[in-house]
């Protein structure tokens, strides 16, 4: 028996290109297949793959949504009736419009927007485009009927030219970034939200700048890996969490001194809650509840197994009720973050000063390896010069012979000794006298 071939599936891309184009949300296309959101979120991350009915049921989904989004490009615009005004919407990046409530502008200052970062990028240039066009086609306005007696226009013994039918305009491709632009999208994009998430995990205002901007300075030093990394902004969060996180600033100067707290008590006592729980803790509270990462998500982001990051959820979870018991619901607590994060005014350096940072902690740490490595080479010169270029053996220490006296210094010598001694070395001055055998 032969297994029928799994359908084709697009790339996570394409997928959650097809979902956005047909106006769905992730919820409603898990309705449709029999998953959960999260599944579908994985399903487009490109963490998992669907097998079995899934696949099929999925790939059957994204056949039709590709359908209907060729059937409306292929479609042409009508002439006749105006083309609806397009509905201006509004994103907070940092603290929400003029007309939102106050839990609509502490909700978007934890959660990043959802705009791509080539749109933010270039996103006013598209939109003065747009209205030109529109305005240049009010201007012109409808076409005037041609007939006999009706103006400047073909008579009545006149062949009619057809009209040129209308083609489909293509959608603009994707706009090519500069290394430096794209870092300075992605900084404006995501360094806003991080420092109040970090400010939420250390309780510092300064340590939290200074941990976002040396997360974006790494990022700019490996930017290549960063660029392609499927969550560039995840990538950041997690550097700029390790490093607000580290044991080694207590022992900092700085930061042995207090900074002051919040001015409303109710914050004082969350802010001062959310410090008592274990850093692991803490940071995946602030992941699951105050960023909205699923758990998949937040356990690979912690370095931790999924049922692990469900115990700590739990456990931060029940200390932070037990001490304030009106944050037992979780949407309570995620606005309740929120509003904490969006009453600091927390500000972030700007991206040129960023990169300059990035370069010149680059380029002294260039000049401080050459240095070493001169250094280095210069000492080992010195040693091959002055090292000796052949064996030469230790001498070895005295030992005592058995059945041999020591040796005794001499003492001071008698006067015959002496008499001696100058008798010796008077004849010695012309030579021993030769001595002559005689017989006795």
């Amino acid at each position: 028996m032969t297994r029928s071939p799994a359908p084709p599936l697009p790339p996570p891309k394409a997928r959650r290109r097809l979902r956005e184009t047909a106006a769905l949300t992730q919820a409603q296309v898990a309705e449709r297949v029999g998953v959960t959101r999260e599944t579908v979120r994985a399903w487009e991350s490109g963490r998992t793959t669907p097998r079995g009915r899934k696949r099929e049921a999925y790939a059957k989904l994204l056949n039709a949504l590709a359908a209907e989004a060729a059937a409306r490009r292929t479609e042409p615009a009508p002439t006749s009736e105006p083309e609806p005004e397009p509905v201006p919407v509004v994103v907070a990046v940092r603290g929400g419009s003029a007309n939102a409530s106050a839990s609509e502008k502490a909700t978007d200052s934890l959660v990043l927007p959802a705009k791509p970062l080539a749109a933010r990028a270039h996103g006013s240039e598209t939109e003065q485009e747009q209205e030109q066009e529109q305005g240049q086609g009010q201007e012109r306005g409808p076409k005037p009927e041609t007939g006999p007696g009706t103006g400047p226009g073909p008579g009545p013994g006149s062949e009619e030219q057809p009209e040129p039918e209308s083609q489909p305009v293509p959608a603009p491709g994707p706009i090519a970034l500069t290394p430096a632009q794209a870092f300075d999208a992605l900084y404006e994009f995501g360094a806003p939200s991080l420092v109040r998430q970090t400010f939420l995990l250390t309780g510092r205002r300064e340590l939290a700048r200074q941990s976002v901007e040396r997360a974006f300075q790494v990022a700019w030093e490996r930017w290549p890996e960063v660029a392609r990394d499927r969550d560039p902004v995840g990538w950041v969060r997690a550097t700029a969490y390790e490093y607000a996180l580290s044991p080694w600033h207590r022992f900092r100067l700085r930061h042995r001194h207090p900074e002051p707290p919040p001015a409303d008590p109710s914050d004082r006592t969350l802010l001062n809650s959310l410090l008592r729980l274990p850093p692991p803790h803490r940071r995946t509270l602030m992941l699951y509840d105050g960023v909205g990462l699923g758990l998949p998500e937040t356990a690979a982001e912690t370095e931790a197994s999924t049922p692990a990051a469900a115990n700590r959820l739990l456990r931060a979870r029940e200390a932070l009720a037990d001490r304030l018991p009106e944050l037992a619901d979780p949407q309570v607590l995620h606005r309740r973050l929120a509003e904490l994060a969006a009453t600091e005014r927390l500000r972030a350096a700007r991206p040129p000063t960023v990169r300059m940072g990035s370069e010149r902690r680059a380029r002294f740490r260039t000049r401080a390896a050459i240095a070493f490595t001169v250094a280095l080479i210069g000492s080992t010169a010195l040693t091959l010069r002055t090292a000796p270029t052949q064996y030469e053996p230790p001498v070895s220490p005295g030992v005592t012979v058995r059945g041999v006296p020591p040796r005794v210094a001499p003492g001071a010598l008698s006067d015959e000794q002496v008499e001696l001694r100058q008798k010796l070395r008077d004849q010695w001055q012309d030579g021993p006298e030769r001595l002559t055998p005689r017989l006795e």
